[in-house]
């Protein structure tokens, strides 16, 4: 039997006795505590859900009648035995249990104190128990950023022509930006929780969510970045689904730090909760709807999806050493385009064509007049390769030097989906193979900025080919986003406040093959986190 069905057991058990009698003064005093405190125990009760307001009158009503039953038979019996004094008040009291008693008071005492500890009675800064199943998240960064050209770019309109998203070689630009992300966290029971973040952006660019300054004092407009929910069924495996976050170990060659996924995802890391632990497997495992297309009769073209999977291992030989590694493999179907079979057929396949691109990646016109104006600017072009990104992810973490790390990180990517021979029957275009993307850097100080004067600084060197990755959802700042690109990155971050830091740095890049373009891109955040 539970503890609050003791209790109304012993509740009516109280009542019944506490009111069978009257007493003289000694004893009524007593016999009317227990019964105050019998109906105050009733009355808590109801109040904490166990007894509806309906079942404790009911019960008290019962108790009064039972009550009086017994008080007329006990003075029937009395009278019968000659026992009756009518010149005195005689009275009888039913005995109750000195453990009765104690069982009584110590089960409402529990019961009291567990209920105070929950609701924090006496607490004037408490709030409800709900609210501790919420965490808040956010932060916000000022930025300003200057895009540098060199004079021997060629220009933003021969890029155009070829299908490239180029609107600016030549002209240096000033830029004052701010991000706001504000995330909230939910624990819905346990192994339940749910997740939603706003931020800055827009809906048209998943890689970026930086709001640029000067649109005359306008207002500027949140989106929803993140929504999903997280299942933990068992120990070390979860489970998501929704727009979530980046659920696979990586840097930002292949994914931008911005870019979230749409989709579901699995996860299963035994023993990545235990910190004495030396090997720590993992694998990571998700469907992601990239682009639905609604079916039409005579159009072959599909859905467009990314299916995903990676496993690796974490080792710690010490507490002064970690080696983390990441193997992936990215499949992107139904993303290359699909040429219009005649010049009659305008429209038919523009759909296959990417809903965003960067630039870089190897294209070709998969409609030669959209809005048959004979304009050659309404081209629509699509991408000539198939994706299917090998990916290997290697971070190296020292702390000999505690606090400051000593980290060296290598990012190695290539699209093993690029077929020469097959690009050249769809497309009528013989491209040559440029598949292969690596990037190595070292970082030395604080792995993250969180009190004041703590300071980090990196060096680092990035090679990415046309073709290696999707230029999608590539970073978004080197080479001012894209693929096709070589150069190094230099810059650091300072601890000003408590969760307030200012960080740096220079990114200088120049074209792989093709067209001229060398940009050099600095930036300069004042960044904040609660």
């Amino acid at each position: 039997m539970t503890i609050k069905m003791k209790m109304v057991a012993l509740a009516v058990a109280a009542a019944c006795s506490g009111s069978a009698w009257a007493a003289p003064d000694d004893e009524r005093a007593k016999v009317e505590l227990l019964h105050e405190t019998t109906r105050s125990l009733i009355q808590l009760l109801v109040e904490q859900g166990v007894l509806k307001q309906e079942a404790a009158d009911a019960m008290l009503k019962k108790a009064q009648q039972q009550a009086a039953e017994k008080t007329a038979q006990a003075r029937a019996a009395e009278a019968e035995a000659g026992k009756t004094d009518t010149g005195k008040d005689v009275v009888r009291v039913v005995y109750v249990p000195e453990h009765v008693k104690r069982e009584i008071r110590e089960q409402v005492r529990q019961e009291v104190v567990a209920q105070a500890k929950l609701e924090r009675w006496g607490d004037v800064n408490a709030v409800p128990e709900w609210l501790d199943r919420l965490k808040w998240e956010g932060d916000i960064r000022l930025r300003y950023q200057g895009d540098m050209f060199a004079d021997t770019n060629e220009p933003e309109i021969s890029f155009q022509d070829i299908g490239q998203n180029v609107s600016n070689t030549l002209e240096d630009r000033q830029r004052e930006r701010v991000r706001l992300r504000l995330g909230l966290n939910a624990n819905i029971t346990g192994g339940v929780d749910a997740g939603i973040r706003l931020t800055t952006g827009n809906t048209s660019d998943p890689v970026s969510t930086n709001q640029t300054l000067g649109n005359y004092d306008n207002k500027y407009s949140l989106v929803l970045d993140r929504a999903f929910l997280k299942l933990r069924p068992i120990d070390d495996l979860a489970l998501w689904g929704g727009r979530i976050p980046n659920p696979f170990f990586s840097t930002d060659l292949v994914w931008d730090d911005d870019l979230n996924f749409e989709g579901a995802a699995v996860s299963y890391a035994p023993g990545a909760q235990e910190p004495q632990r030396v090997f720590k497997p993992f694998i990571t495992a998700g469907a992601f709807p990239l682009q639905e297309i609604e079916e039409k009769a005579g159009v072959s073209v599909r859905d467009k999806w990314l299916y995903a999977a990676q496993a690796g291992l974490e080792w710690t030989p010490s507490t002064r050493a970690r080696f983390k590694l990441g193997a992936g493999y990215y499949q992107y179907r139904n993303v290359a385009g699909v040429l219009n079979p005649t010049p009659t057929a305008t429209g038919l396949y523009d759909l296959s064509a990417p809903q965003f691109r960067q630039k870089g990646n190897s294209l070709f016109v998969v409609d030669t007049d959209a809005n048959n104006d004979n304009t050659q600017g309404d081209y629509v072009y699509g991408l000539a390769p198939d994706y299917r990104i090998a990916n290997l992810t290697l971070v190296a973490d020292f702390a000999e030097f505690f606090p400051v790390h000593v980290i060296g990180s290598f990012d190695w990517a290539r699209n093993i989906g690029f077929d020469q021979g097959e690009i050249l029957a769809r497309t009528g275009q013989n491209i040559e193979p440029e598949t292969d993307g690596y990037q190595a850097k070292l970082t030395i100080g604080y792995p993250k900025i969180t009190e004041r004067h703590e300071w980090q600084a990196f060096v680092g060197y990035r090679y990415l080919e046309r073709d290696a990755v999707l230029d999608a959802f590539t970073d978004s700042d080197f080479h001012l986003g894209g693929t096709n690109h070589k150069g190094f990155m230099i810059g650091g971050q300072y601890g000003l406040y408590k969760n307030t830091w200012l960080s740096a740095r220079w990114m200088s890049s120049d074209e792989i093959s093709g067209l001229p373009l060398s940009v050099d891109v600095f930036q300069l955040d004042l960044n904040a986190k609660f």
